[in-house]
């Protein structure tokens, strides 16, 4: 019920969100704007303050577990924290991919092994809002709605990560079912999903765009084995594992799209979810620039705070520059995104330039500590093994540089 009034009286005040920043798609200087609007600033600060109370003093503990944050999950949940872009036909908030952006930056702040668990269903999710009709929206998203469940997006496979195009995966027509066949490596969420999305290769003869198509599988279908909870390096809240599928049968009516569009629709979801991964790596960053901030205003060197010398105060101001250029970047591919308006070249320059700016941010915060920078008992250390994985998953930084540079080479191309 608490939930249920809470989630109501936020869906009102969010009925306006999604787009103070920029008030048209006018290049104008009248029509810019940075002010975030009375509800956006209501949402980022219950997630601000959630991530203060209750997932920094959780986090050191599922680090050194790898224990799920099944409880702390539940709360973001209550919030209205999780699966924020689900349609409020559906029973979600219906937030943009720049109001979730708050979110997560936020949520990431506090732990991104945490905000990686939670955006996880988002990942999961955008696939089914993006191709799936009333009916399959009705079934998965709305029981997303009615409770704290996960979900996980199954495309990956051992020998198939940047290259997509080499998931060997099959799904076979038999009837009204198809039977698929085949193992996805790292998947988040792998063990805690109730379902996925599953990419799977339909047509071995086409090529890559017409190969794929797209299925939500239930996770207790039969066939499907769970592999072991990988221990990571870093983030270890969130649980990643292989999943492999021995003739599992999916019904047709679990088809998302048409056959062959698969990987289409994969692809579109990066649209979405990249700008939020990205959010994530600027909260870290910023705890990592804070962490370093303060503890230089106390560390003392030759009779002075080290924030006194020039070389630690120009780390610092380094760092802020880096996070607010990657900030502005979320901020304008969310935009984008809401407005309708392709945003794939700014998704990817968000994604290489905010999660490179999480990784150089913690380890100069490491290096500010100093020697208790590389212990395990101050916060630093964890962030630089959190940060390394954001320049990974959802498109190394190597294929966001090869998105970035294909559209200015097209553009060139053409003249423009």
């Amino acid at each position: 019920m608490l939930r249920s009034q809470f989630i109501n009286n936020l869906r009102r005040s969010t009925r306006s969100f999604s787009t103070s920043l920029l008030a048209s798609s006018d290049s104008t200087p009248a029509s810019l704007g940075f002010q975030l609007s009375e509800d956006q600033l209501n949402i980022q600060n219950t997630a601000r303050q959630f991530a203060r109370d209750v997932i920094i003093p959780a986090a050191p503990h599922h680090d050194k577990t790898g224990e799920y944050p099944t409880e702390i999950i539940k709360q973001a949940w209550e919030l209205g924290l999780v699966n924020t872009h689900i349609p409020s036909e559906y029973g979600g908030l219906g937030l943009g991919v720049f109001d979730t952006a708050l979110v997560s930056e936020q949520l990431a702040y506090g732990c991104s092994g945490i905000q990686t668990a939670i955006e996880a269903n988002g990942l999961a999710e955008a696939p089914v809002i993006l191709a799936a009709n009333d009916a399959q929206k009705k079934k998965y998203l709305g029981r997303m709605s009615e409770e704290p469940l996960m979900a996980a997006y199954c495309v990956t496979e051992p020998g198939a990560g940047s290259d997509v195009a080499g998931a060997k995966t099959t799904a076979v027509k038999k009837g009204d079912k198809w039977i698929v066949n085949g193992q996805k490596m790292w998947i988040t969420n792998g063990g805690k999903a109730n379902w996925y999305f599953l990419l799977a290769k339909t047509d071995p003869a086409a090529n890559a765009g017409k190969a794929f198509t797209g299925f939500i599988v239930d996770a207790d279908s039969p066939g499907i084995t769970v592999g072991r909870k990988e221990w990571n390096m870093g983030q270890r809240a969130s649980d990643t594992r292989g999943i492999t599928f021995e003739d599992v049968e999916v019904p047709d009516e679990n088809r998302l799209g048409d056959v062959g569009q698969g990987f289409k629709i994969a692809m579109g979801a990066f649209d979405i979810t990249r700008p939020l991964v990205a959010s994530g790596a600027v909260g870290l960053a910023q705890r990592a620039m804070d962490e370093a901030a303060a503890y230089s205003v106390q560390r003392k060197t030759m009779g002075k705070p080290i924030v006194a010398h020039q070389a630690v105060a120009f780390m610092l101001a380094d760092m802020a520059i880096q996070i607010e250029a990657s900030r502005m970047m979320v901020w304008r591919a969310g935009w984008l995104r809401d407005q309708n308006k392709r945003n794939t070249y700014y998704a990817s320059i968000a994604k290489a330039l905010a999660s490179e700016t999480a990784n150089k941010c913690a380890s100069d915060a490491v290096q500010i500590f100093g020697g208790n920078g590389f212990n395990s008992e101050y916060p630093v250390e964890k962030l630089m093994r959190d940060a390394k994985i954001f320049t990974i998953y959802e498109g190394t930084s190597q294929i966001q540089r090869l998105i970035i540079s294909r559209t200015i080479a097209e553009a060139a191309m053409q003249g423009q």
